[in-house]
């Protein structure tokens, strides 16, 4: 049965994750296609859905405005498979704050039970790259693009932590719903992206 995969397309890295999403659905020879996504009808028709690094709080406000933000949720609740990537891993929390400015009043999903810090690694000029492992999905090594990232220092009973870097949590996984401080799209490794994709094709078939 094929799958759609859509990538909110907002703001952020959604071409990206576009061709990294349509590179992983190749790869592990499934059938899908990936489409960018903005309007609560385009939401509503996912197998499973992206949300790309970004501005989290341009995001959440203009998702909350077109009225995707509360299909989302319940698409994500319902169980459809979702990957926030930085801005999207924010976009899930249900608390942030910002290392600069402190607690933020921004739009979240609510979906994982974290404590976020936004710009955790510092700003832009501060971006870098480093090796990272996933064990637990069986990603033993990979490159981690850390860009303004966030970092979370506690999870909630039910989220598992996928991997740590200097001791701060970069990501994390509660059922279908897989967050990240880093950007897998950046790199030429489909690795995470085709864990998603088969948590979609699993939770479709």
């Amino acid at each position: 049965m094929s799958l759609t995969v859509g990538v909110l397309s907002i703001q952020g890295d959604v071409q990206e994750n576009v061709l990294s999403a349509k590179s992983a659905i190749d790869e592990l020879g499934l059938d899908g296609n990936v489409v960018d996504v903005r309007t609560p009808e385009e939401i509503s028709q996912l197998d499973g859905l992206i949300i790309p690094g970004g501005e989290s709080t341009t995001i959440g406000h203009l998702s909350l405005v077109n009225g995707s933000q509360k299909v989302m949720k319940e698409k994500i609740q319902s169980g459809m498979p979702v990957l926030g990537i930085c801005a999207g891993m924010i976009m899930l929390s249900n608390t942030a704050k910002d290392r600069i400015v402190g607690k933020t009043d921004q739009p979240l999903l609510d979906i994982l039970d974290i404590k976020l810090e936004r710009n955790s690694f510092g700003r832009q000029k501060e971006s870098f790259e480093s090796n990272i492992s996933m064990d637990s999905i069986n990603i033993p090594k990979f490159n981690g693009v850390f860009i303004r990232a966030p970092s979370v220092s506690d999870v909630g009973s039910d989220v598992e932590v996928l991997s740590k870097f200097n001791e701060r949590i970069v990501a994390v996984k509660k059922g279908n719903v897989i967050g990240t401080a880093f950007h897998p799209e950046l790199t030429k490794d489909t690795a995470l992206h085709k864990y998603f994709i088969n948590l979609v094709n699993t939770s479709k078939n």
